[in-house]
């Protein structure tokens, strides 16, 4: 199949309402800006097989079902996220975020409820230092190495993925403050994030946090602690949900300088 013939097949439904009104209550809206969030990101990207590679994988979808979802080859897909073909016009972008975001419908929705509060806004609290979304992933090995830090666990390589972004939280303040869907927004627009707690006294907490909860950030790291002072009760937690762990010392106010810098490097 030629690459025309493959676009042209790509005919999921328009089940998130890409420029359509909403006509059935919030849920729909919510859908519908969501929808106009994805495809507005990868568009605009100066990667966007890269952003849309993200978007995917944070809705946890394979190439190999979203392709089967549109009806194309799976190498389609991959062609397309790594760049091996010309960046898609804003129709096939509007087509795979279309799909991306039905099959998470077939699923019960839980991915798109659960950027409720990202979308709707109203996150007040000041338990956060910095979020932020970076323009190109990077490797836990190079985050880790801009914060001087130290790897506490690291799973098996099936379990690492590229980070997207980084928030920095005062762990006590956010398990004082925030509500189960403020905990959420921490995650920003990924979860494909690193999570940096301060604050913590032996590493414990953030890591019983991750076994509460549906979210599982890309990497934990624990600040303030040495890698041989964090519990060890934490590095196990860290095993048993394959989550890599690591711990710096680095200055709160140098490791957000240290954080941001990567994409002023691109």
């Amino acid at each position: 199949m030629n690459e025309k013939a493959e676009i042209a097949s790509m005919n999921a439904p328009a089940a998130s309402g890409i420029n359509q009104p909403a006509t059935n209550g919030s849920y729909h809206d919510l859908r519908n800006k969501l929808a106009e969030k994805m495809a507005g990101e990868i568009t605009l990207s100066d990667n966007p097989g890269e952003t849309l590679k993200k978007w995917r994988a944070s809705f946890e979808i394979s190439q190999t079902d979203l392709a089967s979802f549109l009806k194309v080859s799976p190498s389609v897909i991959s062609d397309y996220e790594s760049g091996r073909r010309k960046s898609p016009g804003i129709f096939i972008i509007s087509k795979i975020v279309e799909a991306i975001i039905e099959m998470d419908v077939a699923r019960g929705g839980a991915k798109i409820r659960s950027y409720e509060g990202m979308l709707r806004g109203g996150f007040s609290a000041d338990a956060i230092y910095d979020i932020h979304e970076y323009l190109s992933p990077l490797s836990i090995e190079e985050l880790i190495k801009l914060i001087h830090g130290e790897v506490v666990y690291s799973p098996p390589a099936e379990f690492i993925k590229p980070l997207y972004g980084y928030t920095v939280v005062d762990s006590l303040k956010a398990i004082l403050q925030l509500s189960y869907n403020e905990f959420q927004k921490l995650y920003g627009w990924s979860s494909e994030r690193a999570m940096i707690y301060t604050q913590v006294s032996t590493g414990r907490s953030p890591l019983v946090a991750l076994r509460v909860t549906n979210l599982k950030p890309a990497l934990i790291v624990i600040h303030g602690l040495a890698a041989s002072q964090v519990d060890k009760v934490a590095a196990k937690i860290a095993e048993i949900e394959h989550v890599p762990l690591a711990a710096t010392v680095m200055p709160i106010t140098d490791l957000i300088r240290a954080l941001q810098s990567h994409d002023l490097r691109h």
